[in-house]
């Protein structure tokens, strides 16, 4: 089981990435995915939100090609978009 202070820290990180746009597509994400997460996957979330906020939203929309160490059914989660809700 994840460590709740960890998962804060990601949460925090995830809203917080400095654009409007990357915090809805990285924060929705987060907050509609984390709680099945395993070790491997917040692994996975870890190294995407490493990288930057322009990269991450041409991958996630399709208009560049993703590094293939984030490809897989984490990455095709991130980029069906259905679970991004702008209130």
């Amino acid at each position: 089981m994840p460590d709740p202070a960890h998962l804060r820290a990601l949460r925090y990180r995830a809203w917080h990435r400095g654009t409007r746009e990357a915090d809805y597509l990285v924060g929705g994400f987060f907050d509609a995915h984390h709680a099945s997460w395993t070790a491997q996957e917040i692994a996975w979330f870890e190294a995407l939100i490493d990288e930057q906020d322009v990269d991450i939203l041409a991958w996630a929309m399709g208009v560049a090609a993703a590094p293939e160490r984030l490809h897989g059914p984490m990455f095709d989660a991130l980029r069906r978009l259905d679970y991004i809700r702008i209130a």
